[in-house]
């Protein structure tokens, strides 16, 4: 089991992760008091990996005062989407993206920070993302991009994202523990 606090909103994160290898399998929930740009809102998540650590599907239904609304998102051989969402279905490349990132989630950095090894080794890498915009559910694709420091620094992984641009540490298996701006792991 992970947690996470919010640094500056009244906002949690909690998530059981099992693990096989690079293989991962997560039940979270994301709940947050409202805010002035947002309404309060929990947000359940179930996510499955392949053995390589790549997203291969995401459940996720989102509740608010007003509406819930759900989102499935599968990964087929051929590295393409296929969304469920409240407008429809529909299929799509995403550029390639072998990974989903939910705003407000800590969790989910961690995908390719583990499937690349970069807890483990210096190196940089930039990947294709599913961007998935909470409470609305709304989906993009987006570049994020992340660096690991040497062995033995105390540096952290510098992530660069559409929302951020910050300094991570991370565990030894690749599990965030801080997210400056965002939230730190209890």
């Amino acid at each position: 089991m992970l947690t996470w606090r919010a640094h500056d909103a009244r906002r949690m994160e909690s998530v059981r992760v099992q693990l096989s290898g690079k293989r991962l399998k997560a039940n979270g929930r994301i709940v947050a008091a409202a805010t002035d740009t947002n309404p309060a809102f929990a947000a359940y998540y179930d996510l499955q990996t392949d053995d390589r650590g790549a997203t291969k599907r995401l459940g996720m239904t989102v509740t608010s005062a007003e509406r819930e609304r759900q989102l499935a998102v599968a990964r087929d051989e051929e590295n393409m989407w296929m969304v469920t969402d409240h407008q429809g279905e529909s299929r799509a490349a995403y550029d390639g993206a072998l990974d989903v990132d939910v705003v407000f989630s800590p969790f989910f950095n961690a995908l390719p920070i583990r499937r690349s090894g970069l807890m483990e080794r210096a190196q940089s890498i930039t990947v294709p993302t599913i961007y998935v915009r909470l409470p609305e559910i709304s989906l993009s694709s987006a570049m994020v991009s992340y660096r690991s420091p040497d062995p033995g620094s105390n540096d952290g992984i510098k992530v660069h994202s559409p929302v951020s641009e910050v300094t991570l540490t991370v565990d030894a298996d690749g599990f965030i523990v801080d997210y400056p701006g965002l939230a730190e792991r209890i």
